[in-house]
């Protein structure tokens, strides 16, 4: 914010003087300074003094000197000034509405203390500090004062926030308490803030935050809950004094602090929730600042000094002017303040949220006020003052807003209306509608206050084209829908909301009462209808009659007019209102009865006082009588005359009592008076003057008055003269003369009362040319039903039966075609039901088609309304076929209820058994399908049906469901194979043990098998043990070395001695000391032992140490010498068990060495325990110790030299150590790959070397590839060198060594492998090297670096190489113009591909005009493929908006200039005199008569050329959008005057729109264009080619000239009796030529040129010339430069282009 210095208000004195207070009023309209002198001083809002007053000490006494002001506050409505004084007083002065009024004091309120400051913040509430601390209120309603809270510190500052409903005070401890009057929801505490360093004389509190400041030179800003946020400190400037005090904007976003010759600024800044200081504003002498005062709207700021002196300050962000109309001052982010220029009226725009205001738009006839912020949307109504603020979340823009209704603002946003209500901050209402006009929707917003009423808010709206919604505002419910059979072009509420006028496209006017959901047709041909403002009055027009309806209520009776013209507007003011209606020239106002319209409308709202009043006053002017006021007054006098004459004060008088009761409307006791005194003449004359002729006329025959004729006759012409027909013919009737009321009905337009008067009357029946004419009207009344009714009655039954059937009343036609026509009810019937399906009565068409015997329709009627059983009911009842396809269809139904049985025998019925199979199927009711197949299939069709149905379960994981398919089938085979082949072996064991128990066995066993295999050994081990099987279990663990289940399943399941065998068996294969231990563990050693000695030497040989203590010899002896020597070997003892086994067992040799070996490599003596081992021809147990050791290149060596055939083996399982030990392992194959290369083994070395594996060194892993391969091709055969190349070359190429790779592949003359790689590294001149040096039919690298630039997008190289693959890429890429220019440096054909390509591109972003340009600067070849592309412009260019001009000229020249090299080229091509070629010539004439139409309209004297242009080109419209053509030229011809024309046009143009809107041609009237050349088949465009604004424009305006009686609704026609600018003559066909200039034929008067085929019209030539030569149209000038070349050359007239 900025301050800028305006003016001085007050001049400063020479001393100290101080200003202690100021203030501005809420209104902004006065500004109040009080000075040193306790004077007031009043100035207006542009700072100019008006007033004056001094105040008063508290006791006169003490003189004016005794006290001091130190507080003064406008009240809120601006009328009254607070003054609080140091002499323990508040005063209150009414100043006033105007200056000069007079001062008086009208509260006091006094005080036991001196008062510091003071605040007025609401009505009657005055707040105030006082020196002893406490903070009091004042109220001026009661005249008390009490405390609000108390302190113990003097009262310093007060200040409010900017509602008024918070304060704070300021306490000479630094104490900041506040208090809240109402928090507004906000959950702020109260009481005290905080307590700032230094007493805060300057205290603000703004929007978000508090400002406090004081002699310590600090400014500091704290949060609502008194913490501190920001803090300003020039306690280091010496140049700046202490801050006296502050004032927060009104609204709270900026604070002014006043010190010494110096105003600083701070503005919050909401988009960084922060206080910014602006530039300090610095003033020389105006020393300290003691007040500051902020004008109300935020304008002003006015500071008051120590030496008296007041400045005023102008405030604002920044200014600008809008429209040179309005000033915009933004005085804050959240304010801005609309000043109107020329008026001077100023409106504040404010967000009550703080939101920072974008720009602000003053729109609807510089009335309204919109503007956004990022949450919400600020409306306004500047003349009523009326702003609101709603909730508004952007919509980028979009909205549109219409301001028709002065309460209310319609927003159109994405397909959705809002409704805001101005002065209201809460969106009224939102709904969903796509129609836009404001026609279209009608809001109603208390714009007429009816008793009882509080709110009334009504809206109408479309829903769709034929649906009308009508909303309750206040209750937000849905009042009603009416749908129509029309579409609605208009609608409106009337003021209340409960009535709806809309007018449909066929010009029908209705009327629907909203509360009564009825809706009443009351007029057609309505071209005018209007609401009479404040009133539930009507005024419409139809054709020539003006048609006012003084009572809606009753919409029948209807006061009609004679009219000379239309009516224009309606216009009610000055207690008058009249219709405005346009005669040609003249315009006439016709005036409407006044009294009947506020007696209505009283009537209506429940006004009785206003209905006595207008009744009274109203009706009574209206009849020529004074108004109420005089009728009382006259009355008045009347019972002052009474009283003089007969005493009293003459209300008894019977003429007093008798206007009395006249006033009460009671007019039958005023009768009764007036005859009581025989005064007749006064009760007629009563009756005449209210024109209620009948009771007058009543009273005339019971008094036998001679006037009775005289009156009747005289009621019944004023009848005639005020057109109430109806009433007029009431009373003929009433007097017998029936004819004369039958014209009368007829002329009001009653047809159907004069009928019900005819058919009453048996002499009336006989007169054929009465009912002739009733008949006729009401039939034109569409009144069929009457008509009907009226033709039986007279004996034409035929008759009679048409009108029925064409008014729907099918219940009379029948009845009398029973009588009459017995063989027509059939028809009849059938007919009936058709109206009633029509009407969605379905239930009730059923019985009038069962009537018809219309059995299909029946049945569809019946299955439309859903009554099942009627329709099950009329199959029964038809042949097997027709009921046939039906039943399935009800079938579904009660399957749907899963009312399973029913459905069934309807599907059978239907002939639909597998739909009723499917249904149980579906439903998992296998056996009712089961049961069901069987009956009507073969058992071969049940199975297939349900085998497949099982298949498709078992696809689905549906197993069970599945497994009962096959076993209702009798397969439970299928079954058992389904859960075999997905392994669920239990549910296939419980079929077994179901379907087949004699295979449950075998079964068992097959499948412990199949697990066995699987290595799934415990379920295998279940199968085995259910087979009763137990001994292949106990062999299935022994083969996997599982002793120990196999010695439970032994003890478990096999006999006493089975489990023994069994650990025998284990303990021999483990052996020695083990196998002691074990059998130790089972209790089984002496046993053993006693069973070894008895068994000799089949068992096994089993020993235990405590028998070694036996002599060996003992043991030779006993023939046991194997004892002898596990003895010694047991003790180590190797040469005694060495001579012993030599000597006596020489099989046991071997178990010694091997105990010697075992012991050797225990002591790590690895050569000796290989020897001992070799020794014992054991070398696969030196190969297993070797393992053990992890010396695995030991154990190589032994098994390749003794066990080669295990070898393979062992390297595999070398290598999987080797990988499972990492590093530590590939040093291990490194070492064994170089022993393999030392020993010769090259094959063995590769392996090993192929199997290093080492992710983190590459180096070392790239050098074992290689070595691989090296060795590979230098000492393997070519097979094995060429596997080993093929395994390295790839995982080199994957480590990116590609050079490496492919000198690998080069080595074994891998030429195309070598040139892949090469590839892959992108290493390109040394692909094409080795393609171009080794093999020249490797031309594939080009191929590929041209995929490769054009993968990497490097275009600019790929042109060197491939010029068509660059210029793809390009096209690719959309670098057009790149493109087009290398395309330009090959040849035609090649640019021309691209240009279509670009063009192509262009269309379909929508930017022809850029495709057409190409063609301009290109040329256009003549190429087929083309074709598409030239039409494509050609079609978009007539379809395109806004071409319709002068400015299109360029653009349409274009097109034609394109066509016409097109045509030029395709005279010299294969494709001249085609059918493309004839049609790119009529593209070209109809782009030739576009340019010059253009060109002519830039030339005024050139408007009927370019109008016939215009026309001429109707005769196109198989080319052109039909609706666009036609309006185009009903424009043009209606703005030369050629009424007829434009009025046929635009009537077609109308036409086509509405059957655009259809989606059909079908309604289209061919009659105004026949013998023309304009076609009648064209295209349906597929949207509106015109704006709906240009749409209802026409429309009003046929609507218009369809009513004058002048217009000759046919084309004009010329000498041939043809239309004029048909080309073919319409009696003979011949076919003359169009003009070049204007497209109308060529007759007489002609020019030819050189050019066969090309004529102009002599006089339009010479017109053009002339036109050209004087305006020197650039335009003009090129069409005839164009028609040189196209015609030939030009005619020599001496024209020059220069």
């Amino acid at each position: 914010m900025q301050l800028r210095h305006v003016r001085t208000l007050l001049a400063p004195q020479d001393g100290t003087a101080r200003v202690t207070c100021m203030a501005w009023s809420a209104n902004s309209g006065r500004f109040a300074v009080c000075t040193a002198d306790r004077v007031v001083l009043l100035y207006d809002e542009h700072g100019e003094r008006r007033d004056k007053f001094s105040t008063k000490p508290a006791d006169a006494k003490y003189g004016r000197k005794s006290y001091v002001v130190k507080g003064m506050a406008f009240s809120p409505d601006s009328t009254k000034i607070a003054i609080g004084q140091t002499d323990n007083i508040v005063y209150v002065y009414r100043i006033g509405e105007e200056w000069g009024d007079k001062k008086v004091i009208c509260n006091k309120f006094i005080q036991m203390s001196a008062v510091t400051c003071l605040l007025w913040p609401a009505e009657n509430i005055i707040v105030f500090g006082l020196a002893e601390g406490k903070v009091r209120l004042a109220n001026t309603k009661n005249n008390k004062s009490s405390t609000i809270y108390g302190t113990d510190s003097y009262v310093v500052s007060l200040t409010s926030n900017v509602s008024g409903k918070g304060i704070l005070s300021g306490h000479a401890d630094g104490t900041i308490v506040r208090f809240f009057f109402d928090d507004e929801g906000s959950g702020e505490s109260q009481g005290k803030l905080v307590t700032h360093p230094c007493p805060p004389y300057a205290l603000a509190w703004a929007l978000n935050s508090i400002v406090a400041a004081g002699c310590d030179k600090k400014i500091v800003a704290y949060s609502k809950e008194g913490s501190v946020i920001q803090t300003f400190d020039y306690s280091r400037d010496f140049s700046e004094k202490e801050f006296t005090t502050a004032a927060a904007s009104p609204g709270g976003q900026a604070v002014v602090i006043g010190s010494y010759d110096r105003l600083r600024v701070l503005n919050w800044s909401p988009r960084r929730g922060v206080w910014e200081e602006a530039k300090p504003k610095e003033i020389a002498h105006l020393y300290t600042i003691t007040a500051l005062a902020w004008k109300r709207d935020g304008s002003r700021i006015c500071v008051g000094t120590l030496c008296g002196g007041v400045e005023q300050f102008d405030c604002c962000l920044r200014r600008s002017i809008y429209k040179n109309k309005f000033e915009m001052t933004y005085v804050g982010p959240s304010q801005v303040i609309v000043k109107n220029r020329s008026t001077g009226t100023r409106v504040v725009l404010k967000s009550h949220y703080g939101y920072e205001i974008d720009e602000v738009k003053i729109l609807g006839k510089d009335r309204y006020l919109v503007a956004h912020t990022s949450d919400t949307l600020l409306l306004g109504d500047i003349s009523s003052n009326k702003l609101s603020e709603v909730a508004w979340q952007g919509s980028g823009g979009n909205e549109k807003f219409f301001f028709d209704n002065e309460n209310v603002c319609m927003i159109f946003n994405a397909g959705e209306l809002t409704l805001v209500e101005y002065g209201n901050n809460d969106i009224l209402g939102s709904v969903r509608t796509e129609f836009m006009s404001p026609h279209l929707v009608s809001v109603r917003i208390n714009e007429r206050r009816q008793r009882g009423v509080e709110e009334n808010k009504r809206l109408a709206y479309l829903i769709d084209i034929k649906t009308i919604a009508t909303v309750d505002l206040v209750g937000s419910y849905n009042a009603g829908t009416i749908s129509h059979d029309s579409k609605i072009d208009w609608l409106e509420l009337n003021e209340t909301g409960h009535k709806l006028l809309f007018r449909d496209k066929k010009m029908r006017l209705q009327l629907y009462d909203v509360e009564s959901s009825t809706k009443t047709t009351i007029l057609n041909y309505c071209s005018y209808v209007q609401w009479v403002p404040g009133s539930d009055v009507v005024v419409a027009q139809s054709r020539n009659n003006l048609c006012i309806w003084y009572n809606i209520d009753a919409p029948e009776r209807v006061t009609m007019f004679p009219l000379k013209g239309d009516i224009v507007d309606l216009e009610r003011n000055d207690g008058k209102t009249e219709v405005i209606v346009s005669e040609g020239v003249n315009t006439v106002s016709y005036t409407l009865d006044e009294g009947l319209i506020e007696f209505g409308t009283a009537i209506d709202d429940g006004d009785y006082h206003s209905m006595t009043f207008y009744a009274e006053l109203k009706c009574f002017a209206a009849l020529g009588n004074m108004a109420k006021a005089r009728f009382l007054h006259e009355t008045n006098a009347i019972a002052d005359q009474a009283a003089q004459e007969h005493g009293g004060d003459g209300t008894d008088h019977y003429l007093v009592r008798a206007r009395l009761a006249m006033l009460d409307k009671n007019y039958k006791l005023a009768e009764m008076i007036f005859l009581e005194q025989n005064a007749t003449e006064e009760a007629m004359d009563m009756y005449q003057e209210l024109h209620m002729w009948d009771e007058c006329i009543v009273v005339a025959e019971a008094k036998g008055h001679p006037m009775l004729d005289k009156l009747r006759r005289g009621y019944y012409q004023w009848l005639l003269d005020t057109q109430q027909e109806e009433k007029a013919g009431e009373v003929q009737e009433g007097q017998g003369d029936y004819l004369a009321a039958i014209s009368l009905y007829l002329r009001a337009g009653l047809p159907a009362k004069a009928a019900r008067l005819a058919m009453s009357r048996d002499e009336l029946m006989t007169n054929g040319d009465v009912i002739n004419r009733i008949s006729t009207a009401l039939i034109r009344g569409e009144l069929y039903e009457q008509a009907g009714d009226l033709f039986e009655k007279v004996g034409n039954p035929r008759k009679a039966l048409e009108c029925y059937c064409k008014g729907s009343a099918f219940l009379k036609a029948v009845e009398l075609a029973r009588l009459a026509f017995p063989a027509e009810v059939v028809k009849l019937e059938e007919a009936w039901g058709d109206h009633l399906v029509q009407q969605k009565q379905l239930d009730a068409a059923i019985n009038h088609y069962i009537e018809a015997r219309c059995s299909i329709k029946a049945i569809e009627a019946a299955l439309g309304a859903r009554q099942w059983k009627k329709a099950i009911y009329i199959l029964d009842l038809q042949d097997k076929q027709t009921a046939a396809k039906y039943y399935p269809k009800i079938a579904q139904h009660y399957a749907a209820l899963q009312e399973y049985q029913v459905a069934e025998e309807l599907y059978i019925k239907g002939d639909q058994t597998k739909d009723a199979i499917d249904m149980y199927t579906q439903a998992g009711l296998w056996e009712q399908a089961h049961k069901l197949a069987i009956k009507c299939m073969s058992q071969e069709d049940v199975s297939v049906l349900y085998i497949t149905q099982a298949q498709e379960m078992e696809k689905q994981g549906k197993f069970k469901e599945a497994e009962r398919l096959y076993i209702t089938v009798d397969e439970p085979d299928l079954a058992i194979t389904m859960y075999k082949k997905c392994k669920m072996y239990d549910e296939m064991v419980c079929l077994v043990a179901k379907y087949h128990k004699d295979l449950l066995s075998d079964t068992h066993l097959h499948l412990g098998k199949e697990l066995e295999a699987e290595g799934r050994l415990q379920e295998a081990e279940y199968h085995y043990l259910e087979a009763k099987d137990w001994k292949a279990t106990v062999n299935m663990y022994r083969v996997n070395d599982m002793w120990e289940e196999a010695y439970r399943v032994a003890k478990a399941h096999g006999g006493t001695n089975s489990y023994k065998h069994v650990a025998y068996m284990w303990a021999k294969s483990l052996g020695g000391e083990a196998a002691v231990k074990l059998l130790s563990k089972f209790g089984l050693l002496e046993m053993a032992i006693d069973h070894a000695a008895d068994s000799g030497p089949k068992l096994p040989h089993i020993s235990l140490s405590h028998k070694f203590t036996l002599p060996h010899a003992e043991f030779i002896k006993a023939g046991k010498p194997k004892e002898a020597v596990l003895m010694f070997v047991h003790n180590q003892n190797w040469d005694a068990a060495q001579r012993v086994a030599e000597a006596h067992d020489p099989g046991s040799v071997a178990d010694v060495l091997v105990g010697q070996a075992r012991f050797a490599f225990e002591q790590r003596e690895f050569q000796k325990a290989e020897a001992f081992l070799l020794r014992a021809q054991k070398p696969e147990l030196a190969i297993k110790y070797y393992k053990e050791a992890d010396m695995w290149s030991e154990a190589l060596r032994i098994c390749k030299e003794y066990v080669p055939s295990r070898l393979e083996e062992l390297q595999e399982e070398c290598g999987r150590e080797a990988a499972k030990k990492g590093s530590g392992g590939t040093e291990g194959l490194l070492e064994q790959a170089r022993e393999w290369e030392q020993a010769g083994e090259y094959a063995r070395a590769v392996d090993c070397y192929l199997k290093v594996r080492i992710s983190n060194n590459s180096v070392l892993m790239e050098k074992c590839l290689l070595k691989a391969a090296e060795l590979a091709i230098k000492f393997l055969g070519q097979s094995q060198s060429m596997e080993v190349t093929r395994t390295v070359a790839p995982q080199l190429v994957a480590m990116k060594k590609y050079s490496s790779a492919a000198e690998l592949y080069l080595n074994l003359d891998l030429i195309r492998e070598a040139i892949d790689a090469f590839i892959e590294g992108e290493e390109w001149s040394k692909a094409k090297r080795v393609a171009k040096e080794l093999d020249p039919r490797y031309e594939y690298v080009d191929q590929r670096y041209k995929e490769y630039l054009k993968n990497q997008g490097k275009v600019d190289s790929l042109v060197g190489i491939d010029v068509m693959a660059a210029l793809d890429m390009y096209a690719e890429q959309e670098q057009w113009e790149k493109c087009l220019e290398v395309a330009a440096k090959q040849n035609y054909k090649v640019l021309h591909k691209y240009v279509a390509l670009y063009a192509t591109h262009l269309i379909r972003e929508g930017s022809w005009d850029k495709g057409l340009s190409l063609y301009v600067h290109h040329g256009a070849p003549a190429n087929p493929q083309n074709f598409n592309i030239y039409k494509r412009l050609f079609v978009e260019m007539v379809n395109a908006s806004g071409m319709n001009c002068a400015e299109a000229y360029s653009s349409w020249a274009d097109l034609r200039d394109v066509l016409f090299s097109l045509c030029e080229n395709l005279v010299k091509s294969s494709e001249a005199n085609t059918p493309a070629h004839e049609e790119f010539e009529t593209m070209l004439l109809i782009s030739h008569y576009y340019a010059t139409r253009s060109a002519a309209q830039g030339v005024k004297q050139l408007d009927t050329v370019a109008a016939k242009l215009s026309i001429s080109l109707l005769r196109h419209t198989e080319l052109l959008p039909a609706d666009k053509a036609f309006y185009e030229a009903g424009i043009a011809a209606k703005a030369v005057n050629w009424e007829n024309m434009a009025f046929i046009f635009l009537n077609r143009f109308l036409d086509l729109s509405d059957a655009i809107e259809e989606g059909n041609l079908d309604s289209l009237d061919h009659s105004d264009f026949q013998n023309t050349d304009i076609p009648f088949e064209v295209h349906l465009p597929a949207h509106q080619h015109v704006p709906e604004e240009n749409r209802e424009e026409a429309r009003d305006w046929v609507l218009t000239m369809s009513m004058d009686q002048r217009l000759e609704q046919v084309l004009p026609q010329d000498d041939r009796d043809t239309y004029e600018a048909s080309l073919v003559a319409a009696n003979t066909g011949v076919r003359s030529l169009p003009c070049v200039l204007t497209g109308y034929p060529v007759l007489r008067n002609k020019i030819e040129f050189k050019r066969p085929g090309r004529e102009a019209n002599k006089d339009t030539w010479n017109k053009f010339l002339m036109a050209v030569k004087t305006s020197h149209s650039p335009a003009c000038q090129d069409v005839l430069k164009f028609l040189s070349q196209w015609c030939g050359g030009l005619p020599s007239t001496g024209f020059s282009f220069q």
